[in-house]
């Protein structure tokens, strides 16, 4: 089996897993696609894949970004879901799939968000990037930072629909990522990916993801097509209170994508377990400050921390905190300070970045002074 990653930038700094097979875990199932990977939402670790860092064109998976940015402009108020929004004529003429928009016809951002993500209507993508930026090039170029701020490295946009261009690329572990964080952030949106069809304009189209008729524990997310890219698919499902992502880029059918989808959903659910080891901002140590203002200082993590786990090994995990000393003030709140080394049967598995909760600022000249003596006799 492929040793476990740990994706970054989703909010708390990396970690790094061992590189040695677990014999508690049957080999992930072959999968028919250029690149893959299976990401537990929660733990944020990469359960299999291959090639997940190659560039490939994802199509119409763009729409994710277009969609995050869409998100976040309702909650900013900056646009609401009934404004009417106009229709140009470059959004009327695009090219690929269209939800039909007209421009002498009223459409809101509503019924635009759900003719994106239902229908994956180009027009609709157009339309909502020209109302947020008032143009799609000035989009592209949002797009581009937040891509960049979610830690999306191997990522470059240049339009919010996905057509073709040799400037648009991205990766298995970039989409992973961006799923994951449309998630994390705008959760009262999620559902939208679940809708099985949408009619706009007299004319009702299916949503493209089949996995939503044949697993009711799929809840999105997003199909991609090109000639060149292939059929690909990012699948979200739920099972009880565990939740994967799998992206499967470059297959060769509608068919194939979601079969090989199922088939890593499948092995995620059956062979891993999901395990919450501490709460967001719970202290698990206490560490001693030399020259602050205070003597000590929590430390802990900025979210909750998962691991992902063969299923039913959990007993085996044992974990020590090793803490960098002496430890000088002053410290920030979410300065690394320390690490997690986790064990899995007496082996080591992984190792996790331990920040501060809180900042300790710098002693008087006395304090400061009284603990450079204590040192000289430590």
């Amino acid at each position: 089996m492929r040793a476990l990653l740990f994706l970054l930038s989703l909010g708390i700094a990396a970690a790094s897993y061992a590189q040695s097979a677990n014999p508690f875990v049957p080999p992930a199932p072959a999968v028919a696609a250029k690149s893959y990977l299976l990401l537990d939402y929660h733990s944020r670790q990469a359960l299999a894949s291959r090639n997940p860092d190659a560039r490939v064109e994802p199509a119409s998976l763009t729409k994710l970004m277009t969609a995050y940015l869409t998100f976040a402009a309702l909650k900013q108020k900056q646009i609401q879901p009934a404004q009417a929004v106009p229709v140009s004529e470059r959004a009327w003429k695009a090219e690929g799939s269209r939800m039909f928009i007209e421009p002498r016809k009223p459409v809101t951002v509503d019924e635009l968000m759900r003719g994106m993500i239902v229908q994956s209507g180009n027009d609709a993508c157009i339309a909502l990037a020209e109302l947020i930026a008032g143009s799609e090039d000035a989009f592209a170029q949002m797009m581009n930072r937040e891509a960049q701020r979610l830690g999306m490295k191997d990522t470059h946009f240049v339009n919010a629909t996905g057509l073709p261009d040799p400037q648009h690329y991205s990766t298995a572990h970039d989409l992973a990522l961006l799923a994951a964080a449309l998630i994390r952030d705008f959760p009262e949106y999620h559902p939208l990916y679940s809708l099985k069809e949408y009619r706009y304009n007299n004319i009702t189209q299916a949503n493209r993801n089949r996995l939503l008729w044949s697993d009711p524990t799929v809840d999105g997310m997003k199909t991609g097509y090109t000639e060149n890219a292939g059929y690909s698919l990012i699948t979200s499902a739920r099972r009880g209170e565990r939740r994967l992502i799998s992206v499967v880029l470059g297959a060769a059918s509608e068919a194939v994508r979601a079969a090989e989808s199922q088939k890593l959903l499948n092995h995620g659910f059956q062979f891993y377990d999901s395990v919450k080891l501490y709460g967001k901002s719970q202290p698990v140590a206490s560490l001693p400050v030399w020259k602050g203002s205070g003597n000590s200082v929590k430390a802990g993590f900025l979210d909750d921390l998962y691991v992902s786990l063969p299923k039913g090994r959990a007993d085996g995990l044992k974990a020590n905190l090793e803490s960098r000393q002496p430890l000088f003030a002053p410290i920030s709140a979410g300065q690394r300070i320390g690490v997690m080394k986790l064990a899995l049967d007496g082996k080591p598995y992984a190792e996790i970045p331990v920040v501060a909760l809180e900042a300790v600022t710098l002693a008087g000249i006395f304090g400061r002074g009284w603990d450079s003596i204590r040192l000289l006799f430590k």
